[in-house]
């Protein structure tokens, strides 16, 4: 399987300015204690940018992070499904199979510790020609509050286990709800890793209507789209079927219909 090569970690212009500031209100602290007040402020509002950041999943502020495909695989009239939080034995069988209708290819960003717990299922979702990448290993809720050990033993112990159960070491990572902090870049570049963010999202984690997700999936589908969808914790729609089962099948035509074709990740970036 082909991969991309993850960007270097360089400390991003946000990065640097947050090490000017600190180290100005300290030295502005030393030469005059009454600045206090304006060092405090400056503080403050760079932990906000900082925060604020972190809480944009499309953000670049904390270092790369790939909205998009490549250039050379836009041009090659190329979209990318890529499916989170799996696997989930009731639903995961059901969307490679649509997949397989369509002839289509996706990215599924699994949870390690899921995986783990249905390691055939995974191991299938590479045979019939996907990609599994890392989403961490147990999506906590607290992930962008961690600091660099915690990111580097959770996204490590994902990467042995997805890679024992594929045989094929994961090159992306997409961080849980997208969410981080400036510690995520650098372990990532250790780890070899490319942070993945989207281009567009159908929430349908917490849409049940079919139609609004597909619209918000579709409104100006392009070459080069990164598109989100979940086949674990997607809501259930007014049919009772996952909202995932019945975006998909529409969602595939319309790519078709566009004369775009759906790629995995690495096949984008090859």
């Amino acid at each position: 399987m082909s991969s991309a090569s993850p960007v270097r970690w360089h400390a991003p212009v946000l990065v640097k300015a947050s090490v000017a500031c600190h180290l100005g209100a300290g030295a502005a602290l030393l030469v005059e204690s009454a600045l206090w007040p304006w060092s405090l402020a400056a503080v403050v509002i760079d932990h906000a940018l900082l925060i604020g950041a972190g809480l944009w999943p499309r953000s670049t502020w904390l270092g790369s992070n790939m909205r998009r495909l490549p250039e050379a695989s836009a041009a090659r009239g190329e979209v990318s499904i890529t499916i989170d939080d799996g696997p989930d034995p009731e639903v995961t069988p059901a969307v490679l199979d649509l997949l397989d209708a369509h002839r289509a290819r996706a990215t599924f960003f699994c949870i390690a510790s899921r995986a783990a717990q249905h390691p055939k299922l995974c191991r299938e979702i590479v045979a019939r020609g996907h990609s599994v990448q890392n989403h961490s290993h147990r999506h906590s809720h607290t992930f962008s509050l961690w600091g660099p050990r915690a990111f580097a033993r959770e996204i490590s112990v994902a990467q042995g286990t997805l890679s024992q159960i594929t045989g094929q070491r994961p090159v992306f990572f997409r961080a849980p709800a997208g969410l981080r902090n400036p510690f995520l870049a650098p372990v990532l570049d250790r780890q070899g890793l490319q942070l993945v963010s989207w281009t567009r999202r159908g929430f349908d984690t917490v849409t049940t209507d079919p139609t609004v997700v597909l619209a918000r999936l579709t409104q100006g589908l392009a070459a080069g789209d990164i598109l989100l969808l979940h086949d674990a914790n997607s809501k259930t729609a007014p049919s009772g079927k996952p909202v995932v089962l019945e975006v998909l099948p529409e969602l595939l035509r319309r790519i078709e219909q566009a004369g775009l074709r759906a790629v995995t990740l690495p096949e984008a970036c090859a």
